[in-house]
Formats: C-alpha cells, sequence, structure tokens
C-alpha cells in the first residue's frame, strides 16, 4: 500500500469495530513533507467556492468553501444544489492514483472541502445520493489540521468520534453510508484544514 518517500507508516490500516459499517483509517497515510506541500498547492491553485444550499426550506451559504472535479457529466447534487465538475489538474490526478492504489477502488470524481478555521463545519449527513450508486466508496484525505470526525448510527444510539490528522486516509464502503451519518463539528480554534473526498459518479437510467 505505501511507497517509500510519499507515504508515511508500513503498517496496515486500522478497521474500526462498528455495527453495519466498513471504515478502515490510515493516520499516517503520507509523510508530514508531501501533505505539507499537497495541502499548500491546493490552497493556492483552487479557486474555491462557497455554495448557497437549501436546509428545512432555507437558503444558506455553506460554512466551508469547496471545489468539485470530474467528468463533463458528472454534475453532484445535495441540499438542492448542483454542483458542475471542473477539470482534472495533474496534482489531483496524483493524489487520486495513490488513493486508488489505497483502497483498491477506481475514482471518478473528487469533492474538496476548506475548512477555513474552527468555524467552518459540515453538519451531520451520509454521502448517499443516488449518483454515488448502492454501496458508495468515499476515499477521504485530510491535510492541515486536525479535525474531530463523529459518527452515528441512524437506527442506533451508537457513536464514535476520532481525530483526523493531517496526511491520514478514511476509507467508507460497504453499507457504512446507508446506516451511518458523519460530521465535522465546529472546533475552537482550529487552524485551515483541506479534505478530499473521492468517489464514483454513477449514470443514472
Amino acid at each position: 500500500m505505501h511507497q517509500a518517500n510519499l507515504f508515511g507508516s508500513s503498517m496496515s490500516p486500522e478497521n474500526l469495530a462498528l455495527e453495519d459499517a466498513e471504515i478502515s483509517y490510515d493516520s499516517e497515510f503520507i509523510n508530514t513533507a508531501t501533505a505539507d506541500d499537497w495541502f499548500k498547492q491546493l490552497l493556492d491553485d483552487t479557486p474555491w467556492d462557497q455554495d448557497t444550499i437549501t436546509v428545512y426550506g432555507k437558503k444558506h451559504l455553506t460554512p466551508r468553501l469547496s471545489y468539485w472535479v470530474g467528468e463533463r457529466w458528472m454534475d453532484y447534487s445535495y441540499a438542492q444544489h448542483t454542483m458542475t465538475p471542473k477539470p482534472w489538474t495533474p496534482l489531483l490526478e496524483t493524489i487520486k492514483e495513490q488513493v486508488e492504489r489505497a483502497s483498491q477502488t477506481q475514482f471518478n470524481s473528487v469533492l474538496i472541502n476548506y475548512y477555513r478555521d474552527g468555524q467552518d463545519s459540515n453538519a451531520w449527513h451520509s454521502d448517499d445520493e443516488p449518483e454515488l450508486g448502492d454501496k458508495p466508496v468515499i476515499g477521504s484525505l485530510s491535510l492541515g489540521a486536525a479535525r474531530d470526525f463523529h459518527l452515528r448510527h441512524k437506527a442506533k444510539k451508537q457513536t464514535h468520534k476520532m481525530t483526523l490528522e493531517p496526511g491520514s486516509l478514511l476509507v467508507m464502503s460497504g453499507k457504512t453510508q446507508a446506516c451511518w451519518q458523519h460530521q465535522i463539528p465546529k472546533r475552537a480554534h482550529a487552524l485551515p484544514r483541506i479534505n478530499l473526498t473521492f468517489r464514483t459518479i454513477v449514470r443514472l437510467k
């Protein structure tokens, strides 16, 4: 899974012991120097957007900036908002190849979120939109500051809290999106963070 110089630990990812979920976490997927370099390049070169979404009938600006990348037909919709894909860059293609190798999954799109500070967040949700297909695989790479990551079962009282470290890779698959929600809560005094969530968009019939 790992390669010299680019990746950190040679240890296998940790599999989270959660019911109705398949989640693996590698806290040292890439080394510090690579993580810092990718963070700086993405921060400087990405033309970030701040989307307007509809929640319970009210329009809100998302509490983070984002950028959607994929092929031309890969529009992505959530909270009554549709994102039109931008083309791949050489850096994003390089990152995608490494995440694909680690997750043993081929991705065709990525949603990049920029959390500018601790007031930026991502509310409870599941990545279960129809265009992601059945049992989607989500490869989530974290760069920049560490942030809290919370999970809660949709039907049971089971919850799980963890910290997503810079340079880490979280892979969610199987029934995870069908049975669980996740969030990035606000966090006082947090420094900037960039998160790349790689996905596979399918053509809807």
